[in-house]
C-alpha cells in the first residue's frame, strides 16, 4: 500500500523548521483535515482558512476585489493571492491554496466542472498549477487534496524553479 502524501509531508516537516498553512475554497478544509490528520502536525501546521466566498477570500485572505472580479475565484491570479495571503496570516514559510469548480454544477464552457487552480507561496517565489478533473464532486475534492499535499511536497524536494 502507498505511503499517503500527508505521511510523506510529516516526514519532511515533522522538525518543526518549516510551518505550512492552508487557503481552501472547493475542498471546503480537506487538505487541513489530511494534514492534522497526522499525529504531531501541530509541529508544523499553524492553521489553515476555508475561504469559499469572495468576501472571505478579501476579508481573511487579502485577495483583491479587482483580482476577484476580473479574473475570478477560480483563476491562477486569485489563488496565488490566496497563498501569499495565507503564509501571511499564519506566518508560515509555505502556504497553498486551493480554488475550483468540483461539480457538479457551477461550471461554465471557460470553466466547466472540474476546473481547479492551486498557488503555493514561498519566501523563494509564488508558483499556480492548474488541473481539470473529470470526476464527481467528492472525487474532484479528493484530486484537489492529493494535488496540493503533492505541491508541497514538491517544492520542499527542490523540484520547483
Amino acid at each position: 500500500m502507498p505511503i499517503a502524501l500527508e505521511d510523506i509531508l510529516h516526514g519532511y516537516l515533522q522538525t518543526g523548521d518549516l510551518k505550512v498553512s492552508t487557503a481552501e475554497s472547493c475542498t471546503g478544509g480537506l487538505v487541513s483535515h489530511r494534514i492534522t490528520n497526522v499525529s504531531g502536525s501541530s509541529a508544523y501546521f499553524p492553521g489553515g482558512v476555508v475561504a469559499y466566498s469572495y468576501e472571505a477570500k478579501a476579508g481573511l485572505l487579502g485577495v483583491s476585489w479587482d483580482t476577484l472580479n476580473t479574473h475570478g475565484a477560480v483563476s491562477e491570479e486569485t489563488v496565488l493571492e490566496m497563498a501569499n495571503g495565507a503564509r501571511k496570516v499564519f506566518d508560515a514559510d509555505i502556504a497553498v491554496s486551493i480554488s475550483g469548480i468540483a461539480g457538479p454544477g457551477g461550471g461554465t464552457p471557460e470553466k466547466p466542472v472540474g476546473t481547479t487552480w492551486l498557488g503555493l507561496s514561498t519566501s523563494k517565489g509564488d508558483w499556480a498549477r492548474h488541473f481539470l478533473w473529470d470526476g464527481n464532486r467528492e472525487e474532484n475534492k479528493h484530486h484537489s487534496s492529493e494535488a496540493a499535499l503533492q505541491f508541497i511536497i514538491d517544492y520542499l524536494e527542490g523540484k520547483l524553479n
